[in-house]
């Protein structure tokens, strides 16, 4: 019996997701190497925040790539590949915990508008079920944003 291709075997839809998968996975590692290295008065609060972020966004990554794979489409696994596509920026050298929170804060917002038009691309195209994942996932970073923007005061 001849295989099918997914009801939604959608480039569009491929490349949206992949973006995600790309600046996900750029602020895993953000988040990661700001546990990793903050310091100050913060410092319980934001070691622990950091660390829930990375944990959150190394399953999510894992759940958006399989979902490109579902839809038959080809899931970037390349860090090289990734950095180059994301637009959340990587941290390089120390930083003060402020700019820790203002920059993972960034990668958030951008994480929510990422979603929002992948979502709206699966919508246009009746996939409900990556429209779905990225409303969660949506949803998931406005709470770590509104976490972050309370350490800005």
């Amino acid at each position: 019996m001849a295989q099918t291709a997914p009801a939604f075997a959608n480039s569009s839809i491929h490349d949206a997701l992949n973006q995600t998968v790309a600046e996900t996975t750029v602020a895993t590692m953000l988040a990661q190497n700001f546990h990793w290295n903050v310091t100050g008065m913060a410092f319980g609060p934001l070691h622990d925040l950091f660390q829930k972020i990375y944990e959150d966004h190394f399953v999510a990554q894992d759940d958006l790539a399989e979902r490109i794979r579902a839809l038959g489409g080809y899931a970037e696994g390349t860090l090289a590949g990734m950095i180059k596509r994301a637009t959340i920026p990587e941290q390089s050298g120390p930083a003060r915990d402020v700019e820790m929170v203002q920059m993972m804060l960034d990668a958030q917002e951008v994480l929510v508008e990422t979603l929002r038009a992948t979502g709206q691309i699966a919508a246009d195209a009746g996939d409900t079920l990556t429209e779905d994942l990225c409303i969660a996932r949506g949803q998931v970073h406005q709470k770590f944003a509104w976490f972050l923007r309370a350490h800005l005061g």
